[in-house]
């Protein structure tokens, strides 16, 4: 921590502090928790520990941090589901994504690939949606976040397709069980892909970010196929509770901006193909009320119901 973080709290972290994942291990938000984790505790002399509550669309991790006393001793890594696009698609959250946390920092941008097991009989994404208009309902897909499911169905919309979707408690079982053949077809963030692709379990038909990937320079981009505009990507960001002292929020925002300027952090968010996607406190409060208005025209342009 920096000699000006330290003045700002003198006294913290006193005690380990908790880090909430509302994801299962395996993905990229659990992966970059760990990471970020060991960093803090470096930095601070003192644990900070990875939870992992997953479940029910998050809302047992996000009604933890939003009861949980505003002293920075429970923190919370969280990706757009819980924070956007749960907002957009369910009418009574159990928590108020904007007004019971307080943003720290924005971390990682994670793109995001629509893939099948690797037998599947299609080889192009254009194949898949054609089979699924084809004979409306009959495929499956495997959704492990609302926004996996919104994108999916935003996708559906723009291909007139009706597929089922298959609830999962995150990308990390949702692509196991995508890879042994039991659902037709899925969408995750790359890292979590690309180990099954790379052993021949999983094939990536597109990218739904604005580029192609590097480690994937042959497989389009979804606006590729004539979808423009479709431009959609994961990210990661650091909430407290709401209420967090100023001169902690500051603290926790300088040890962590930090972090995400060393080298080894970069090369590491690479390694997960993610990009680092700093951004602070009021940035973060803005970007995440961007966000929001996009989930909810997506929603709307989509025809998703609300649950």
């Amino acid at each position: 921590m920096s000699a000006h973080a330290a003045q700002a709290v003198p006294d913290y972290p006193a005690r380990p502090v908790k880090l909430i994942v509302a994801m299962p291990p395996g993905g990229g938000l659990d992966t970059t928790a760990r990471y970020l984790a060991k960093e803090l505790s470096e930095q601070f002399r003192q644990p900070f520990v990875v939870e992992n509550r997953p479940g029910a669309n998050g809302f047992i991790a996000a009604r933890s941090v939003a009861g949980a006393a505003p002293d920075g001793y429970t923190l919370w890594m969280s990706s757009n589901s819980p924070m956007v696009t749960n907002a957009a698609v369910f009418r009574n959250l159990p928590y108020d994504p904007v007004n019971d946390f307080t943003p720290i920092a924005r971390l990682v941008r994670l793109p995001l690939v629509i893939v099948v097991p690797a037998g599947s009989p299609y080889k192009t994404l254009d194949g898949l949606m054609a089979a699924g208009r084809a004979s409306p309902g009959k495929l499956n897909y495997a959704s492990g976040s609302a926004t996996y499911h919104v994108v999916m169905e935003l996708l559906h919309e723009r291909n007139h397709v009706k597929a089922n979707a298959v609830p999962y408690k995150g990308t990390a079982p949702a692509m196991t069980d995508l890879a042994a053949g039991h659902v037709d077809y899925s969408i995750g963030e790359i890292n979590a892909v690309m180990p099954l692709a790379r052993a021949g379990k999983l094939r990536v038909l597109a990218v739904t970010g604005a580029q192609r990937l590097k480690e994937l320079p042959d497989v389009p981009t979804v606006a590729d196929g004539g979808a423009q505009g479709f431009e959609v990507d994961g990210w990661i960001a650091l909430y407290g509770p709401a209420r967090m002292p100023p001169n902690l929020v500051e603290a926790l925002h300088e040890a962590v901006d930090g972090i995400l300027r060393k080298p080894a952090t970069v090369r590491s968010i690479e390694a997960l193909s993610g990009v680092v996607y700093p951004a602070g406190p009021a940035q973060l409060r803005a970007f995440q009320a961007s966000e929001l208005e996009r989930a909810r025209k997506i929603v709307k342009t989509a025809d998703i119901p609300q649950d």
